[in-house]
């Protein structure tokens, strides 16, 4: 399975408390960076949120932001702190009795007192469940739009493989005509410079020709690490790092192609290759 590190997902969901929506936003990222912004009263759930997503994505920035609108009928009353006030009102008539002209204290005044009026606390445990309830609703959306958006990017991986199989091909067909012209053009430089051709001698050169210009074991390895690819984008985990190493590979081996090259078509097959290895290294940064 290919899945992409670049997805958006959004989940909304509404009760009697009011209306809370999750956005999950996530780009590529060499390992899991996830960041949140959550309402203060559902503070305490990121760290639940941060052990899910570290059991559900491989890796990526992972940007969480959760919005709660609450609904009027979820306006918590006033509570008025009947001890603070009780105990407030006897402090009033003790001073009152020690003054000759005592002051009137209305019920506001005693209500504006710090303390006495308090906002009832809220009972915030069916917030906090619909909360990880849409969390999980909304990294399921994430991880399904991963999916689709990496396997939209099979047809290129398949494409350019095949095309380098067959450039590989085309360098093996080749490479044994380019060697028997090498040694035609060693054996016409002796005869053009009146050099006597010395048996051994002309062996000995067309072995070191031919060991400078085998390239049999980097066309191998190539064949090797196409085939690898190809299982690799049938695994069922995150195979990003994995391709990425495997590009590293092909680029290496098409290097060497290019710099044992004796013929200007095999130049531009290695060429060919390290375009396409290119294009899909560039998808592979992008990949889980």
């Amino acid at each position: 399975m290919i899945r992409s590190m670049t997805a958006f997902a959004r989940q909304e969901t509404q009760g009697e408390w009011g209306c809370l929506t999750c956005e999950i936003r996530t780009v590529n990222h060499r390992y899991l960076e996830p960041s949140f912004r959550l309402p203060e009263a559902l503070r305490e759930l990121e760290n639940g949120f941060r052990e899910h997503l570290r059991k559900t994505l491989g890796r990526g920035k992972v940007d969480v932001g959760m919005r709660l609108q609450s609904s009027d009928t979820a306006d918590t009353g006033l509570v008025v702190n009947e001890r603070l006030a009780g105990s407030l009102n006897e402090a009033i008539n003790h001073v009152n009795r020690m003054l000759d002209n005592p002051a009137h204290i209305s019920a506001i005044d005693v209500l504006r007192w710090p303390g006495v009026l308090e906002r009832e606390e809220p009972d915030l445990s069916p917030v906090k469940a619909a909360a990880d309830e849409l969390f999980r609703r909304a990294v399921e959306d994430l991880v399904q739009v991963r999916e689709r958006e990496g396997e939209r990017l099979r047809p290129l991986f398949e494409q350019r493989l095949d095309a380098m199989a067959e450039l590989v091909g085309q360098v093996r067909e080749r490479m044994p005509q380019l060697l028997s012209a090498q040694a035609d053009a060693l054996r016409e430089r002796f005869r053009a410079a009146s050099v006597e051709l010395d048996p051994d001698r002309l062996s000995q050169e067309m072995v070191m020709l031919a060991q400078k210009s085998d390239v049999a074991e980097e066309l191998d390895r190539l064949d090797a690490h196409l085939s690898e690819i190809r299982d690799t984008l049938q695994r069922n985990d995150a195979i990003g790092r994995r391709l990425d190493f495997l590009m590293q590979e092909l680029n290496r081996e098409a290097n060497t192609l290019s710099s044992k090259s004796i013929d200007a078509d095999v130049t531009r097959i290695a060429v060919d290759m390290k375009v396409y290895i290119e294009q899909m290294r560039e998808q592979v940064q992008n990949l889980e």
